[in-house]
């Protein structure tokens, strides 16, 4: 699971926890912090809880910060702050916890009572009886947020790099790298607790955020985990515009189509009822939720050995940066496809 889960002793309480570390990787602290924000915080939301009680967290912070954007649901608590020589400005070690029922972790189905008799604590039995494990053939894949957050800061970093930037300049103008990299700030910023809201409302029967291991790594991970022998056949990628070019102009440094590329504060990876998947893509996009929520069907459940792949000509569907204006790039699909059209 993405977040540790521990029953606690007093009136059928648990306690969720996570924990999540990595360096600078845009040039502004604030929006720095508020990736590593939405970064860690995703652990829970993958597992359909919506509401975090406390984040401690090791950052160099803007005094600036107003109630519009402390959007974690509850203002920090009192920790311990020392001085510190070294220049650690985006540097964070954040780390959440919720207190909540057995019955609200997570949200999905029950394991069968001969399993989870299995373990001899009450306590545990009643957690344990909802895991994100419940995929089974015929589910469909949908993901919350493109793909290619890391090509585009390293794009936008090379724009300084003559040697680095010679690699791609040829496939890509700097004006796309600048409005890709607004859009990948956009995007890990973003928290995913709607699309977790919206897991429950659609029946989700699995679910992981993608992050350092890619969409392919995670998709892998989430399938080894489910009770039914299932298998995740990926067969559309939606990547913010361009990024692919690069990638592929870089050989095997990212492997972006390939899906190995690393994202940070990605997208949640869920898995649902045929019926569901295209409601909810339409309902995350919904104006009551606020601006910037996306979904795309990308692939299927089927019958498997608890293995994840991608087809060997996955569709590439072009995400335009927000700034590129309406609409997208000639020739690039716009439309997420129905889940008839993966079958």
């Amino acid at each position: 699971m993405d977040s540790c889960v521990i029953p606690l002793r007093h009136g059928g309480l648990s306690l969720v926890q996570t924990t999540d570390f990595f360096y600078p990787l845009v040039e502004d602290p604030y929006m720095m912090g508020r990736i590593a924000c939405a970064n860690v915080l995703s652990d829970l939301y993958a597992m359909g809880i919506t509401e975090c009680d406390n984040m401690l967290m090791l950052l160099s912070v803007s005094q600036r910060m107003s109630d519009k954007v402390r959007r974690g649901d509850r203002g920090p608590k009192r920790g311990q702050t020392v001085l510190n020589p070294w220049l650690s400005s985006g540097l964070g070690v954040p780390g959440q916890f919720i207190m909540c029922h057995s019955t609200r972790v997570p949200l999905m189905k029950a394991l069968e009572p001969k399993r989870s008799c299995r373990f001899p604590n009450p306590a545990l039995c009643s957690l344990l009886s909802r895991r994100p494990d419940s995929a089974v053939p015929g589910d469909v894949l949908v993901l919350t947020k493109p793909l290619g957050t890391q090509v585009a800061v390293n794009a936008h970093q090379w724009m300084d790099i003559p040697e680095k930037w010679n690699k791609i300049k040829l496939v890509v103008s700097k004006e796309d790298v600048k409005l890709a990299y607004q859009e990948a700030m956009y995007n890990m910023a973003m928290l995913n607790r709607t699309a977790a809201g919206l897991m429950h409302t659609f029946n989700a029967h699995a679910a992981t955020d993608i992050t350092g291991f890619g969409i392919l790594g995670h998709a892998q991970n989430l399938a080894q985990q489910q009770r039914c022998d299932v298998a995740f056949v990926i067969h559309n990628l939606p990547i913010i515009a361009k990024m692919a070019a690069i990638s592929k102009a870089c050989g095997s440094m990212f492997g972006l189509v390939q899906g190995s590329s690393a994202e940070t504060s990605g997208g949640l990876l869920v898995c649902l009822p045929r019926e569901q998947a295209a409601r909810f893509c339409a309902e995350i996009k919904s104006p009551k939720y606020g601006e910037g929520h996306q979904a795309w069907i990308i692939g299927i459940v089927e019958k498997g050995n608890r293995s994840a792949r991608i087809i060997d000509k996955p569709r590439i569907i072009e995400v335009t940066p927000r700034g590129a204006g309406a609409g997208g790039q000639e020739g690039t699909p716009t439309t997420t496809p129905s889940p008839e059209a993966l079958a």
